[in-house]
């Protein structure tokens, strides 16, 4: 009696793929029939290890649909067309690189250096960017921040914040030359301080002017001055023999019995009221004024 062989009536049919070699018994095929008549020994093999501890690499990956999710739970990522987010905050454990726009729908945290190109924007141990709410730069007043080009703000800018003090926020920053504004919440330019201090100058000056000359004789009632009186600014007072003090030999005069008069550059006459001081002048008497003359 002749062996009795047991074959298969509808073959078994293994095909490769881009990505699969398939071997029977070493011998690599495309398409194979098996019908169980001899023995195989048939093994799958991919281009590449991928183990849980091996690194993985894809030319391309399909999303389906237009979704891929990584991980699951409290845990997972999920990647979008333009979009990537998570459950949990997503970790880059090396170098992030955007070659074109990034937006940040919530918050952002990041340590070491945020960078684009090759022009550091900002360095902090700790970085929180917000869409709403507070956003933090650094960690404590130890840290600085750089920014190289123009800073935009909208809205005010606090500084030292402390509670226990009612305003120490400006707005904005004043060009107004008048200072008409008369705002506790805005810095002037350098243009506006130089503007408002030289048009305070004359008035400064005038009020600094304290100088001191000598008379001499001309007569019994009169005495003369090489000096001009100090012309008081716009605004002021006009300058008068209030704004001296008259001595003769030491002696204070009495202010209301004299009388100034500017008869020239060089002629400031001093007259004096004999009745109401009592006395005259005489030739050898010394008399000085002190007050607004001009220099």
């Amino acid at each position: 009696m002749s062996d009795i062989i047991f074959k298969l009536k509808n073959p078994l049919t293994i095909s490769s793929s881009n990505f699969v070699t398939t071997t029977d018994n070493d011998t690599t095929f495309d398409t194979k029939e098996f019908d169980g008549l001899f023995k195989s020994n048939v093994r799958f093999s991919l281009p590449q290890a991928v183990g849980t501890t091996d690194s993985v690499q894809f030319n391309q990956v399909t999303l389906s649909p237009n979704t891929l999710t990584v991980g699951t739970g409290s845990n997972k990522i999920i990647l979008k067309d333009k979009s990537i987010s998570g459950s949990s905050p997503i970790t880059f454990q090396n170098n992030l690189s955007v070659t074109q726009n990034a937006t940040i729908i919530d918050g952002f945290t990041f340590t070491g250096t945020l960078a684009t190109g090759s022009s550091t924007i900002a360095t902090s141990s700790v970085v929180e960017i917000n869409q709403s709410g507070s956003t933090i730069w650094g960690e404590n007043l130890s840290q600085k921040q750089f920014f190289s080009s123009s800073l935009e703000v909208t809205g005010s800018v606090l500084l030292n914040k402390d509670d226990s003090v009612p305003i120490r926020a400006f707005d904005e920053i004043s060009n107004d030359t008048s200072v008409s504004d008369e705002s506790n919440t805005a810095l002037v330019t350098e243009r506006v301080a130089k503007t408002f201090l030289s048009a305070i100058k004359p008035e400064r000056n005038y009020l600094r002017k304290s100088f001191v000359h000598t008379g001499s004789f001309v007569s019994n009632l009169s005495a003369k001055f090489v000096a001009t009186t100090a012309s008081a600014p716009t605004g002021m007072t006009a300058t008068t023999e209030n704004d001296f003090m008259f001595f003769i030999n030491g002696m204070v005069m009495e202010n209301d019995a004299l009388t100034i008069t500017q008869n020239s550059s060089t002629d400031l006459r001093l007259t004096i009221n004999s009745s109401e001081l009592g006395y005259s002048l005489e030739s050898d008497d010394e008399v000085i004024g002190f007050g607004k003359f001009n220099s």
